[in-house]
């Protein structure tokens, strides 16, 4: 982290940002403010876990079946509070909600998209969770929103991000001119300018998968994870959180990939195309990384519905570029599934 008179906060940072571009009016950067006050309040929050009664299940299940936690509720609030009452968006897709939450009175020109708390099986055994959120801009001038404004493909994102609640709690985001890592100082609650044009380190050290569901994986994968234990010449280390934001974090920290794969079970995978796979495309693109399904760039993928579901192989570029050529020589089958 940088020190004395070089300290950079965030609002600092983005100003600077916008006199590189005299065309900005401050909308842009007015949504990344009122994302950052919402993980403010969802990071409070976290911090309590285990002192207030924030942690546990709702008894409910969110649209995809799965069951809610009472920080997801939390989290998805103050996420859809600060983003509507900042009248810079027109729409809100999240995780938490069958379908986006549109503002048909707002004259805001963007779209959020966002997975409000990442990793939240983790909450109670006090294991690092985070938002991940992505941007992009209405296509539409006027009017009501169209599916064309609501889903876009991922190299259409203005701007992504997560936030990682861990041992510190960090902002890492792009706007298409690179990776910036920002670390909260509790001391004085500013986000201040800690990793600096982010990038993904030549060499790939690191493989993060759940391999308890080995026996389902595709044999693309299966060879592609034989091959790293069995004929490179550096063993790759083993590392699986289980909240894609810590996951990729250490991976474009220390350099590695990021696998979730489509199974037997579930070919077109489990991850979310628009709340996970594209921002942390756009991300990783960004540090010299590279996101795919397998056969293509994710953002390359046309969405047709918000909940879209996705393979996902993300992390050092020609890492994941290797393990597209295990799919291609092994899994061509199955292409016209996952693809289509």
């Amino acid at each position: 982290m940088q020190h004395g008179t070089n300290v950079i906060t965030l609002e600092q940072f983005i100003i600077e940002q916008e006199q590189d571009h005299p065309e900005a009016i401050g909308r842009f950067s007015k949504i990344l403010r009122d994302i950052v006050l919402a993980a403010r309040m969802i990071n409070r929050e976290v911090n309590k876990a285990g002192l207030v009664d924030i942690l546990g299940l709702t008894g409910e299940t969110n649209c995809q079946g799965e069951r809610v936690q009472k920080l997801d509720i939390f989290s998805n609030e103050q996420m859809m509070d600060a983003l509507f009452r900042g009248r810079m968006v027109c729409a809100v897709g999240s995780e938490e909600n069958d379908d986006f939450i549109i503002d048909n009175e707002s004259e805001g020109k963007y779209v959020v998209l966002m997975d409000p708390l990442d990793g939240s099986s983790n909450i109670d055994v006090n294991v690092a969770i985070g938002t991940i959120f992505s941007i992009y801009k209405r296509k539409t001038t006027s009017g009501p929103l169209t599916q064309e404004d609501l889903l876009q493909p991922g190299h259409q994102q203005v701007a992504a991000g997560y936030l990682l609640y861990g041992s510190s709690t960090m902002l890492v985001y792009t706007t298409g001119n690179g990776v910036n890592g920002f670390t909260l100082d509790p001391s004085i609650g500013e986000f201040l300018l800690s990793h600096p044009d982010m990038k993904f380190p030549e060499k790939c050290t690191t493989y993060s998968v759940n391999e308890g569901h080995y026996r389902d994986f595709f044999e693309g994968t299966k060879e592609y994870l034989r091959h790293i234990k069995r004929d490179s010449p550096t063993p790759y280390s083993a590392r699986y959180i289980g909240s894609l934001v810590a996951d990729f974090h250490r991976n474009l920290l220390t350099g590695g990939i990021f696998m979730y794969p489509g199974t037997t079970k579930k070919p077109k995978g489990k991850l979310r195309l628009n709340f996970e796979a594209n921002p942390m495309a756009f991300i990783a693109e960004q540090a010299g990384g590279y996101g795919s399904d397998g056969y293509q760039n994710v953002m390359d993928i046309q969405p047709t519905h918000l909940h879209q579901r996705t393979p996902f192989f993300i992390g050092n570029k020609d890492e994941v570029h290797k393990v597209e050529s295990y799919v291609e020589q092994f899994d061509k089958l199955l292409a016209a599934e996952i693809v289509g």
